[in-house]
C-alpha cells in the first residue's frame, strides 16, 4: 500500500517548557494522520459507528523516538498499512521534518463492535474500500 502523508505544524501547545514536542503529542500526530488517511479513503468514523456499529481502537504500539521535533517545525506524519488480518489493521507510521525520521512507529489497532466492544472483522466491502 502506498504511503499517506499528513502535514503537522508543532504549535506551542504541543511542546514543553523548553520548546521541545512532549513525547505523548507524537501519538496525537499519528492518531491524526491514520484518521485523514481513513477520510481518505471515505471513511469517515462517526459514520462508520452509527451506520456500521463499528469503531477503531489503539491495541498496541511501539515507539521510537530518535529525534527532538520544536516549537513551530512544519512536520509530516506518514502512515502505511503493513497488515490487514480479521479485525485488525497494522501500520508503521513515521514523524519526519524534510528527510529526518523523528519518531517511528508501528500501531496494531483493533476493530470494535461499538455496542459491546469485543473484536469484529471488519466487513469484506470495508477491507476493499480501504485496501484495493
Amino acid at each position: 500500500m502506498a504511503e499517506f502523508i499528513w502535514p503537522i505544524r508543532v504549535y506551542y501547545e504541543d511542546t514543553d517548557s523548553g520548546g521541545v514536542v512532549y513525547y505523548a503529542n507524537y501519538l496525537k500526530f499519528m492518531e491524526r494522520a491514520r484518521t485523514e488517511w481513513l477520510r481518505s479513503r471515505g471513511y469517515e468514523q462517526d459514520v462508520m459507528r452509527e451506520q456500521e456499529g463499528l469503531i477503531f481502537a489503539v491495541r498496541a504500539v511501539q515507539l521510537d523516538f530518535l529525534q527532538p521535533a520544536r516549537f513551530n517545525e512544519q512536520l509530516e506524519t506518514s502512515v502505511v498499512v503493513t497488515a490487514c488480518r480479521g479485525a485488525s489493521i497494522e501500520f508503521q507510521q513515521q514523524v519526519r521534518r524534510g528527510s529526518a525520521v523523528l519518531c517511528s512507529a508501528s500501531v496494531k489497532v483493533a476493530c470494535l463492535a461499538n455496542d459491546s466492544f469485543k473484536p469484529t472483522r471488519l466487513p469484506n466491502a470495508m477491507i476493499k474500500g480501504l485496501f484495493e
